[in-house]
């Protein structure tokens, strides 16, 4: 059953590899034609976020069809690629199987049990002395959000021990960071009162890692809470005959409280 299985997948990749060829041939479609691996990079991401999307809200037929646009543009990219002579989605396939054997020498291979308790380290030092990385720090894509980024750093940095002992260490830096933040507005610096914002930031990021907790996730959660309230109250003021801009804040702050209730 599981080699037909695996049959089927090789011939439905195999399929959407030549789809792929046909539409960057001379006489495939146009716009396909024209790309090129940069220029693809908006519509990727673009389909990454669809698929979070799709993720968050639990909507399997969405991931479903997400994951296939995300899957056409690595074939798509590796197309582009294999054009040039440089690689092909094999050779994207080859390396990626050896990389996840490799970094996993406790799985495949015969490996001292201690690693097992220690494999994030493990995993760590395989891809920096893989990629001949100077810095732990230097695999973290400069691209990424910000709170996603600042999640990596703080995670490579904690690989290597540097990190708080305890949680209690975090709540403290976190104080600190907010009186400084209080006293560069003082000062009316806005240099100031930036870099501060980023240090408070850097250290709820930190303090949501010790929970065990994606800082990106539960910002783009709460994200979700306040449009679904936000709407919400457009839709009590809209009902009630009124402008949003004519209401006074007591009277806003009033139909919030309700929304946050219902």
């Amino acid at each position: 059953m599981n080699n037909k299985n695996d049959n089927e997948t090789n011939l439905k990749l195999d399929e959407l590899v030549n789809i792929v060829k046909t539409l960057r041939s001379p006489k495939g479609c146009e716009w396909d034609n024209v790309q090129t691996s940069s220029s693809l990079i908006p519509f990727f991401i673009e389909e990454v976020y669809e698929l979070i999307e799709g993720i968050d809200k639990k909507d399997n037929k969405n991931i479903r069809e997400e994951l296939g646009d995300v899957l056409l543009h690595i074939v798509f990219q590796s197309q582009i690629a294999s054009e040039e002579m440089d690689f092909n989605i094999n050779n994207v396939i080859e390396d990626l199987n050896i990389k996840l054997v490799d970094r996993h020498p406790h799985i495949f291979k015969n490996f001292d049990d201690k690693i097992v308790s220690s494999n994030i380290k493990s995993w760590e030092k395989q891809k920096q002395k893989q990629k001949q990385r100077n810095s732990r720090l230097d695999g973290v894509p400069s691209i990424l959000p910000s709170i996603v980024s600042s999640q990596r750093i703080q995670d490579k940095a904690s690989s290597a021990g540097f990190d708080w002992d305890k949680i209690s260490e975090i709540w403290e830096k976190l104080d600190e960071e907010l009186i400084e933040l209080k006293e560069a507005q003082i000062l009316n610096n806005f240099d100031n009162i930036e870099s501060e914002i980023g240090d408070v930031l850097f250290t709820i990021v930190n303090l949501s890692r010790f929970f065990g907790i994606s800082a990106e996730n539960a910002l783009r959660k709460s994200n979700k809470k306040f449009i679904n309230r936000f709407q919400k109250l457009e839709k009590k003021i809209n009902e009630s005959n009124k402008n949003i801009e004519d209401l006074s804040k007591r009277e806003l702050n009033d139909i919030w409280d309700e929304v946050k209730k219902s």
